[in-house]
């Protein structure tokens, strides 16, 4: 016992000496504490209100800008109203497998170049450099067939060896080739033509939006968003709603969502819009994709912070307060004329309470005039 305590006693004086030689370890020594907390994300205040956007894409496709950039300038926009948390994009399968006219003027004028590349009527200024092995090519079809037999095989390769795994060895090659197969996605997304429509879908999953796809049958894609804002409504999952839409369908939507209380915000090109006129605010998809609407977001916030405070300090009339109280006011006039006692004497007249005895009013005065000290004494 004791050389333990002499043990003891040693170590801490060389902890002292060290501390005092290099204070830094006093800081060191409970850091193992807060390492996980420093890679956690800031959570958002609790006043901070929640966004649900919903995107008509039967109505409003991405047809002038890629698809990506369009949905991650949307959600940009609608991050100014508060935290975005719920994304949802519906649209029928023709949606999926069409492909805008400036889309197909792209593949033509690649097309073209490509027919003149192979001739050597033009030549690159910089050379196409594969994104996956970083190999230089002149010629943009001999690195489209070398990304086809390299880089395409390997990856179908991992892709159907992490199939056939199952339990630890899956998880360990999914982590083994994460990055790889990430790699080769991005690269694939510039390389490869889509085999149906420009890749729409992949294009606003990779932005977070989850994509929904319905029959072609029509209004088959407004009836299954209607029923997916009201199923976020019933959860009181969203307190903003952002829809992406010109159709004046939503019109019923939009009046339901107010009367919740939920903001409602529009995004359309139609200036004066049946939805526009409902909602509490619209941006045109101009003002979305070049950042206007943003920034006008932040004078909308403060208007709809200033209209609560109004209607917070704002005298409302309300019919069963103003009945219950006529209700006491004739219940003690009938009581009176009736040559009862009310039970509150001591706020209508009566007698009341002073000194240990009791002081009675007299009726000449009116109740509201009080007695000064002379006349009670």
């Amino acid at each position: 016992m004791f050389s333990n305590s002499r043990r003891l006693c040693h170590y801490s004086l060389q902890w002292a000496q060290l501390k005092t030689h290099n204070p830094f370890l006093d800081s060191c020594r409970f850091r193992h504490f807060n390492t996980k907390s420093a890679t956690l994300p800031p959570k958002a205040p609790h006043n901070t209100p929640t966004v649900a956007i919903f995107w008509d894409l039967d109505n409003k496709p991405p047809n002038s800008i890629p698809p990506f950039e369009a949905a991650m300038k949307l959600k940009r926009a609608a991050s100014s109203f508060g935290v975005v948390q719920h994304t949802v994009a519906y649209a029928n399968r023709h949606a999926f497998s069409y492909v805008p006219q400036a889309v197909r003027e792209q593949r033509k004028d690649r097309k073209l170049l490509n027919q003149l590349e192979n001739k050597g009527v033009i030549k690159p200024v910089e050379p196409y450099v594969c994104k996956v092995c970083g190999r230089k090519f002149y010629n943009n079809e001999k690195m489209v067939n070398h990304f086809k037999q390299i880089h395409e095989r390997e990856h179908q390769k991992r892709v159907n060896q992490i199939e056939s795994a199952r339990g630890k060895r899956r998880v360990n090659l999914v982590g083994k080739y994460a990055m790889k197969m990430q790699k080769y996605r991005n690269a694939s997304r510039d390389v490869l033509t889509p085999k149906t429509g420009y890749g729409l879908a992949d294009e606003l999953k990779r932005a977070g939006f989850w994509v929904g796809t319905v029959s072609n049958k029509p209004q088959a894609a407004d009836v299954a968003l209607k029923e997916h804002m009201v199923d976020v409504m019933d959860k009181k999952k969203a307190e903003c709603v952002v829809l992406v839409s010109d159709d004046s369908d939503f019109v019923g939507v939009v009046k339901e969502a107010k009367s919740r209380c939920l903001k409602t915000v529009v995004v359309g090109n139609l200036e004066h819009g049946a939805l526009k006129r409902v909602a509490d605010a619209g941006f045109s998809w101009q003002e979305v994709l070049m950042g206007k609407a943003k920034k006008e977001a932040i004078s909308v916030v403060e208007k709809w912070s200033d209209r609560e405070i109004l209607e917070r300090l704002e005298w409302r009339f309300d019919p069963e307060k103003e009945r219950d109280a006529y209700a006491a006011v004739d219940a003690f006039y009938n009581e009176t004329a009736s040559g009862g006692e009310f039970d509150d004497d001591s706020v209508f007249g009566g007698g009341y309470e002073m000194g240990g005895g009791v002081v009675e009013r007299e009726d000449s005065g009116s109740w509201w005039e009080l007695d000064s000290d002379e006349a009670v004494s």
